[in-house]
């Protein structure tokens, strides 16, 4: 969402991790996903410092499809999109935890 609200397309190296989400293979562990969580809060801090007030209410399309939003919209939904899944890495936690051995 970030990319698009600042006017971009996904990269190909954008692609390319959305596809690995989801293997199982990738070789994924708590401390990777640590590492990736906090170059990505540094990504957004970057992003979001950038972003003028005067261009939130400017049109961006997402996708292929080029569907219509706002970079307001975008960050909105970023939000929204974030704090769904701290949500889920809350829960997931606390199963995990109480979850005997």
């Amino acid at each position: 969402m970030l990319t698009y609200a600042s006017g971009k397309e996904l990269s190909e190296e954008q692609f390319s991790a959305l596809k690995m989400e989801g293997d199982p293979s990738a070789g994924n562990d708590v401390s990777g996903f640590v590492a990736a969580f906090d170059r990505k809060v540094d990504h957004a801090l970057q992003v979001l410092s950038k972003i003028e007030k005067s261009s939130l209410t400017e049109f961006r399309s997402v996708g292929r499809k080029k569907l219509p939003s706002s970079v307001i919209g975008l960050l909105f939904h970023a939000a929204e999109h974030t704090q769904r899944h701290v949500g889920q890495l809350l829960v997931t936690a606390s199963v995990v935890k109480v979850r005997p051995n």
